[in-house]
């Protein structure tokens, strides 16, 4: 197993002009992320546009990523849904994957279950899967929230490594004091990735990381070497700008600054919409600069 990462980047998805997954511009995107500090990626998540994603791109994406990566970094690769059955069957053929580390498994969106049923569902993947699996809490976007306690419990079962927690710093500080020390406990919300890390978290999973890896790498690495007051400056300075790549959904804006700073990555599937002329300004504007293509300059 590959070491630990602090700075996972949650990639998109690069389509071609026609629509299709690109692999192409997948080599270069990656390329670029490593070269800007990232040191672990989850792929097939909710930035990567799986809900549009079929089961055969999926396999090819995840065994594409697999073989580029290979070794050196940590790659987990979104398996859940909301049928139990057919995640546990989805996560093994992923599993069975070169390069591949992880499973991320969702909370079960739309049918609401209870914390029992999150619990059977959790155990009954995990129990099928020949590696690890993570948990992805997004309460956000399932529409429910598994509590702290949960969590806890499930850190104890064989084969489920962490998780991906998008919630409450309480909760956050919970989950780090309760579970395990080799229990991954990863923030899925960018604006909380100095304090995670402080409160003795992994780090984080980031969509910022796309067009601010540089600055990311760089508050980490304040951190570590005790330099709290550079490191806090930092994060100030990202969290309006991590605020500003969720302003119309995801992943549209960190499309948008990647493909205006030369790193083509194509459009959104619908129902994700492709930002439109006035809403690239409006973008660049939340984002401080003059156009979308100074980012990477700024």
């Amino acid at each position: 197993m590959v070491e630990k990462a602090d700075l996972l980047t949650a990639i998109v998805t690069p389509f071609s002009d026609d629509g299709e997954v690109d692999i192409g511009r997948l080599k270069k995107l990656i390329q670029h992320l490593i070269d800007t500090g990232t040191n672990g990626f989850v792929v097939g998540g909710t930035t990567g546009e799986t809900p549009t994603l079929s089961e055969d791109e999926k396999l090819k994406l995840y065994g594409e990523f697999g073989k580029i990566v290979g070794d050196k970094y940590p790659v987990i690769a979104g398996t859940g849904s909301n049928n139990t059955q057919q995640t546990a069957e989805f996560n093994q053929k992923v599993m069975q994957l070169d390069g591949i580390d992880y499973g991320l498994v969702v909370v079960p969106y739309y049918n609401k279950p209870n914390q029992r049923g999150m619990k059977e569902h959790f155990k009954y993947v995990a129990d099928h899967s020949d590696k690890p699996i993570i948990i992805y809490n997004i309460p956000g976007r399932t529409g429910v929230n598994m509590d702290k306690e949960t969590v806890v419990e499930l850190s104890e079962y064989n084969n489920i490594a962490g998780i991906k927690q998008c919630g409450s710093l309480p909760d956050m500080e919970y989950i780090i004091s309760n579970t395990p020390d080799d229990f991954l406990v990863y923030s899925g919300e960018d604006p909380q990735a100095l304090v995670t890390k402080m409160l003795g978290g992994d780090g984080v999973i980031s969509v910022a990381s796309h067009v601010y890896g540089d600055q990311l790498r760089a508050m980490y690495d304040d951190l570590d070497h005790g330099n709290y007051q550079a490191a806090g400056k930092l994060q100030r300075w990202l969290t309006p700008k991590m605020q500003a790549l969720f302003m119309f959904p995801s992943p549209s804006p960190t499309k948008a600054a990647l493909n205006a700073n030369g790193l083509s990555v194509g459009g959104c599937r619908l129902p994700i919409a492709t930002l439109n002329r006035d809403e690239k300004e409006e973008l660049a504007q939340a984002l401080d600069v003059n156009s979308l293509g100074d980012i990477l300059n700024d």
